[in-house]
């Protein structure tokens, strides 16, 4: 195995301030998402707790149950993608004092977290879309029973 020695001045010409400062839109646009997201579980619980406590619906916790962890991967989407801005600004502040190879890897480190976030927001997906499909098939079975 090689391993290649990269200078400090390497990695200064690569990464600059403007580099982390791209992420900035990209991740205010997907917290702004999943907080949408975060809201409308929110509403969604609230009005099946009220129809839960008067119908008892069986189908209703299993449909909360549904929502719970959907509640919980988008709060991991929230706190991954809030640390990688988080160390997007880190990596912007250590530039600035020419800490260039903390600023290197702390930036990785801010990648990989948005990358976890991404993964987060597809797991969510595919449970949400497995819940609308029950829900149609629930139509669908109503539909040919008529």
């Amino acid at each position: 195995m090689h391993l290649v020695k990269i200078s400090t001045f390497e990695i200064m010409e690569e990464l600059s301030l403007t580099t982390p400062a791209l992420l900035f839109s990209a991740i205010s646009l997907i917290m702004l998402a999943y907080t949408n997201r975060f809201l409308a579980y929110a509403a969604v619980i609230r009005n099946l707790h009220d129809k839960y406590l008067k119908e008892k619906d069986d189908s209703l916790l299993r449909q909360i149950q549904n929502l719970k962890v959907r509640l919980n991967l988008t709060r991991w989407m929230q706190i991954f993608g809030i640390t990688s801005l988080l160390f997007c600004v880190l990596t912007m502040f250590l530039i600035y004092i020419n800490f260039y190879i903390v600023a290197a890897y702390a930036f990785g480190l801010g990648l990989i977290l948005l990358l976890m976030s991404l993964v987060f927001l597809i797991r969510e997906i595919q449970i949400s879309t497995e819940a609308l499909q029950h829900h149609i098939a629930d139509i669908e079975e109503y539909l040919n029973k008529k």
